[in-house]
This record gives structure tokens, C-alpha cells and sequence, in this order.
């Protein structure tokens, strides 16, 4: 008999990252991809139980030569590079308040941005980049959103898993939790 597949998360309010150093709330049906397939050790990576949907946690070295905008746009376009995405095409950055992060203590600014980028097909991309200076760090949290694939068995085991939204991405960036600073290595 083979061995049961991954099961997905529930909806976990301190779901442990990177050891347990940072904790997060992650969307319903969220499933560890490193129960799947190796991930960098800098990464944490999710993705949905039915669709391409995906969400990512990266801790980055801070990219000190680039400020404010220009760091989200920086990181998207680094980001597409290493993906081989074709074309990359930002629609908009926003500044996201700091008072509505649970690691406002420790963030000097924090950007939204949302694009596309072209891989095998356009995909639709947030990312929330919370800067940590004093951690020399760039926490990048990326939404992919690729279009629904209608090829999809939308049978009745999938219906009660509808596709992540914004608000589950939000809720991922502004829940997310720093326990412990000792992962940033010697301050």
C-alpha cells in the first residue's frame, strides 16, 4: 500500500516557520512543499491543495543600495529573473503600515507589490517585502496566482476548498511573528 500523501494544514493561528523562529496564520489546504521536494533553507513554501496557487517566505539579504519602491521592484524583478519569466510587468507598489504588522517592531518599512510575470503562463504576483536593517534581512512573502486551470476537476471534494484571496495573503503578511532573532545569526 503506498504511503499516504501529505495532509493538508488547517488553518493554524502559529503555524511554525524556519524552525519555529517565525510563526504565521497559513490559508486553509496549505501544504508543506517540503514534505514534496527539497526547499532552500531560506525559504518556507506553500501551496494550495487544488489549485497552482502558491505562497512563499523567503529571508533575503538586505539590499541596502535600493530604498523604499524601488526595493519591492528590485526583489519582483530579481525574483522573475531567477523563475526565466519572459516579461515582468508591475501594475502597483503600495506602502503597507507598519502599525498593522505584528513585526512592526522590528520593520523599518514594508511594500506591496502586485505584477505579473510571464513563466509558462502569465501569472499573477503579490509580494509584501518587510525590511529588517537591523537584522541585515529582506523578508519577501510572494502570493503566486496563476488563472484558474478549467482543465481542474472541480468535483464535489474540491468545492469546500475555494482558491486563497488576498485577504488570506494579508493575513499571512501582517500575522507574521519573529519568536526568536537568534535565526539572523551573532547581532
Amino acid at each position: 500500500m503506498p504511503a499516504p500523501g501529505p495532509k493538508p494544514m488547517e488553518p493554524a493561528r502559529d503555524y511554525p516557520l524556519f524552525g519555529g523562529a517565525f510563526s504565521a496564520a497559513l490559508p486553509p489546504g496549505a501544504l508543506d512543499v517540503s514534505d514534496l521536494r527539497p526547499v532552500p533553507d531560506n525559504q518556507e513554501v506553500f501551496c494550495h491543495r487544488v489549485t497552482d496557487q502558491s505562497l512563499i517566505v523567503e529571508l533575503l539579504e538586505l539590499q541596502a543600495h535600493v530604498q523604499g519602491e524601488e526595493a519591492a521592484r528590485y526583489h519582483f524583478e530579481d525574483v522573475g529573473g531567477v523563475q526565466g519569466a519572459r516579461s515582468v510587468q508591475v501594475d502597483s507598489v503600495q506602502p503597507l503600515l507598519l502599525e498593522n504588522l505584528a513585526l512592526r517592531s522590528c520593520c523599518q518599512e514594508a511594500w506591496v507589490l502586485s505584477g505579473k510575470q510571464q513563466v509558462a503562463k502569465d501569472v499573477r504576483v503579490h509580494q509584501a517585502l518587510l525590511r529588517l536593517p537591523q537584522y541585515q534581512t529582506d523578508l519577501l512573502l510572494t502570493f503566486n496566482d496563476p488563472p484558474p486551470d478549467h482543465r481542474l476537476s472541480l468535483g464535489p471534494e474540491n468545492l469546500s476548498l475555494p482558491p486563497w484571496s488576498l485577504g488570506d495573503f494579508e493575513q499571512l503578511v501582517t500575522g507574521l511573528t519573529l519568536h526568536d532573532p537568534n535565526i539572523f545569526g551573532p547581532q
